[in-house]
Order: C-alpha cells, then structure tokens, then sequence
C-alpha cells in the first residue's frame, strides 16, 4: 500500500516519446532496468569512490557505492509506504554522471570548464547521458525515461533556479521534488558515511581509537558491542558498531521524516511538492552526529596527506588531458569532432572526459599527452 503523498506509476507524467505499455513492468521498473542496462551504469564499476585499487580490490567503487544506496534507499522507502520502484531507480541512476578519479576529477573537470566560462555538474550531465548519449533504441536517442525519474535525477540533492537553468523549466524548479527523490540525497548520505570509515579502517589509514575519539556516535555503539562479544577480534566488533550506527541513522530518518510529515499535515504529492522545505531529514541530534562524522572524514580521510598525491595525480591527468584536446581537437573521436561543429569545444571535451574510466582517461594520457 502507497501512502496518499506517493508517486503513483499511474499518474507518471510520462516519457518525452510516448511507448507502449509493457505486459509485466510498471514504467518505473522499466527505467530501472535501463538504467541498470546502460553502458553509463556499467562504467561506474571501474570509476573511484574514495580508494583506488592500489589499496585493495574489496574497496567500494562508483558501482558498489550504488548498489549501496539502493538498498538503504529501497529499506527507507518501504518503511514510508513510498514507491519503491522508483525509488530504486533514481538510487541506481543517481551517481552515472560523475567522471574519473571521484570528486578529484569532478574538482579539475569543473575548473578546466570555467577557464572557458562554462561549469560541470555532475547531475546536470547525468540528465544528458539519460537525455542524449546513451544509444540502445531504434525510436528514440537516450532512455526515454518518466518524467519523474529525469525529475528526480536533477532534483534529488539540490535545488536549481530557474532564472539560472531555463532549459530546466519542464521539471518544476519552483517545487520540491517528491518524498521519493528527497530521500536518495539521504541515503547517499549514510551510505557513504559510514562506507567511509570502513574503508578506512581497512585501508590503515584511520585507526580504531581515531574513529572512536572523532564519531562520538560510533563510540557509543562500540561501547555497546565491546561487553556483547568480549572475545572477537577488533575488525568484527568494529563492524557491529558501524552496523548499528548505519541502522540508528537509517531508523531516525524515517521516524523523523514520519513526523514532520504528521506536523506538516502532508496528505498529497502536491502537499509535498509545495512545503517550504524538504520533508525527509534526520532528527535534529542525529544531524549533528552526521554532521561530526562528515567532518572527521573530511580532516581525517578525504584530505589526508596519504591521499594528496593520488589526487593531485587526478587532477593533473584531467587537466592535461581537456587542455590537449582544447589545442588538438583533431585528435578526439570522430563522432565527438561532429558533436564539436554543433557545441562548444569544451562542452565536447567535458563530455568526453566525464564518460571515461579511471583506467581508460589514464591511458588517453599516456597516448596524448605524454606522447606529444
């Protein structure tokens, strides 16, 4: 059962090329199987959350860390009486844009793009891999996904203006998104949060008694578990602490959510897309425990030294690589010098870069720059 402020399938507002229906998939998990079917979503596989494989092959990746956040995601969802389905496939679609080398890349891709008075948005890009360049049908460039999921994968973590965005105008920037899309923001959130510390951890590159004197939540749930079992070893008592912190966060985003949705009185979708504020939020306190834990990663892990050159590393490759082609776009593929005499050379360069792998820019730099 659907709570009344649901996305219904049935009221979807639809594609931009209108199908058949399908015999035995709703629309939404139609556009969760295309996007799990992309060459966009397989690439996540080989793209870098935080670690690279010079530190280990069990570490999340852009694919892991979705996979992640669909099922936390799907968990909360059905514990809102939300539509599961499309919340699956905004959770399995929600990082496709991202490019190479984790935020390294996002950070030297964005700043190449602004030397020539443009930006990089991740999700702005993620709509024209769903839009423009993913081609798999006959009928239709892209996905042809609903409405609702090209929607969500705009306005899922931030809100753009439409003074800013006119070519955004058709997704309603003047509204919130709905309950569904609100709620991968936070899923993300916990998701990487505690994935964080894990691969931390495991990298040697935080230690136990750090993390227990940096996230007071993840020390008192240690605490917790260190008289349950006295005898285990310190990487499993620390993963049942990191469990418990992952279902305390999980667990208070949905009685949070429940009751500003009571105290706002929010009876529809039109109810939610017109509140002033976004409805699905952790309690005040568990903010704040989130709030500690994003910024011990940050001072601890995210811009530690032992990182730096790796990152460092990224953000040169990404730069070299966009500023050769800026000199030489006789060298890029054929269809992207056809998409060059239509849009702007970084535009197309942008586009490029942001699909690769962290494997395949790397040896693009090898072949381009270095050898020029």
């Amino acid at each position: 059962m659907l709570a009344e402020y649901a996305v219904r399938v049935q009221e979807s507002r639809g594609r931009r090329y209108p199908e058949p229906p399908h015999p035995y998939r709703n629309d939404f998990q139609r556009d969760r199987d295309r996007v799990i079917h992309s060459r966009a979503f397989r690439r996540l596989e080989a793209k870098t959350q935080v670690f690279t494989r010079r530190y280990s092959d069990h570490f999340r990746n852009r694919l892991t860390h979705t996979i992640e956040v669909a099922q936390i995601a799907r968990t909360i969802a059905a514990a809102l009486d939300l539509n599961v389905d499309l919340v699956e496939a905004l959770a399995l679609v929600h990082d496709v844009g991202h490019p190479p080398f984790g935020h390294a890349g996002e950070k030297a891709l964005d700043a190449a793009m602004r030397r020539h008075g443009f930006f990089f948005d991740h999700n702005l890009h993620a709509l024209r891999i769903v839009e423009d360049f993913e081609l798999r049908y006959a009928a239709f460039r892209g996905l042809n996904l609903t409405f609702e999921v090209r929607e969500g994968i705009i306005k899922h973590s931030r809100d753009y203006h439409a003074g800013q965005f006119p070519e955004l105008a058709e997704y309603l920037l003047d509204r919130r998104p709905p309950l569904e899309a609100q709620l991968i923001d936070m899923a993300d959130e916990i998701a990487y949060n505690t994935a964080d510390l894990d691969d931390g951890f495991e990298a040697h590159l935080l230690t136990l008694d750090e993390i227990r004197a940096g996230v007071p939540v993840f020390e008192r749930f240690y605490r917790e578990v260190e008289p349950l079992y006295p005898a285990a070893i310190e990487k499993l008592k620390f993963n049942e602490a990191l469990k418990r912190m992952l279902d305390h966060l999980a667990g208070d985003l949905i009685s949070n959510t429940q009751a500003r949705i009571r105290k706002a009185s929010i009876r529809t979708l039109e109810d939610v897309r017109a509140f002033a504020q976004r409805l699905v939020t952790l309690s005040p306190e568990v903010e704040e425990e989130r709030r500690e834990t994003k910024q011990f990663l940050s001072q601890n892990l995210y811009f530690s030294i032992t990182l730096d050159p790796e990152k460092s590393e990224a953000e040169k490759v990404t730069t070299e690589l966009f500023d050769f082609w800026m000199e030489h776009p006789e060298d890029l593929p054929a269809n992207y010098q056809d998409k060059a005499s239509e849009e702007p050379l970084p535009r197309v360069i942008c586009d490029y870069i942001a699909g690769m792998t962290d494997n395949f820019i790397l040896e693009q730099h090898e072949r381009y720059y270095r050898s020029s």
